[in-house]
């Protein structure tokens, strides 16, 4: 009997989001300003990792990358 192995959430930092969907810093935070003529309500939240510092979960921007995918072959 094999048994699969559980994933473990995985946090990504500003620079591995940034190589992951290939926008740049400006754009992402601009997606997440509800001020900003980009921002994009369905854009995953980041989780708060310290004073200063923020990450965003793996599998929500996953998600968010597939959705983005599904709505392209919908047009």
């Amino acid at each position: 009997m094999s048994t699969q192995p559980v994933p473990h959430p995985r946090i990504l930092r500003i620079k591995q989001l940034t190589e992951r969907i290939g926008l740049g810093r400006s754009t992402i935070y601009d997606r997440m300003d509800v001020q900003s003529p980009r921002y994009d309500a369905t854009f995953p939240k980041p989780i708060k990792l310290g004073a200063a510092a923020i990450g965003w979960i793996e599998s929500e921007i996953t998600a968010w990358i597939e959705q983005r995918i599904s709505a392209k072959d919908v047009r």
